[in-house]
């Protein structure tokens, strides 16, 4: 199992929403297809498909808990997974 899994199902489990790492979950969602664009210190991610458009914002080096929660329901709501090749 990678360590990109092993970061989405940690994502997924939701036991530790305030130790989610920044700059990793904008890598995992960029690996499921979502585009990022930057306005300040708003990580704006959007994806063909998803209706949801995803607004992250850092808090230090982790992201805020309940953005991670948000994440967490737009993946499961949308089933999204990582392809093979992104192993």
């Amino acid at each position: 199992m990678s360590k990109l899994e092993k970061f989405l199902i940690k994502i997924l489990r939701g036991t530790s929403d305030a130790n989610i790492d920044f700059d990793e979950l904008r890598n995992l969602l960029s690996r499921l297809g979502f585009e990022e664009r930057v306005k300040g210190s708003h990580h704006i991610l959007t994806r063909e498909g998803v209706e949801e458009i995803l607004n992250l914002q850092a808090k230090g080096a982790k992201t805020k808990p309940y953005q991670v929660k948000q994440v967490r329901n737009v993946i499961v709501k949308y089933q999204l997974k990582l392809e093979k090749d992104d192993e």
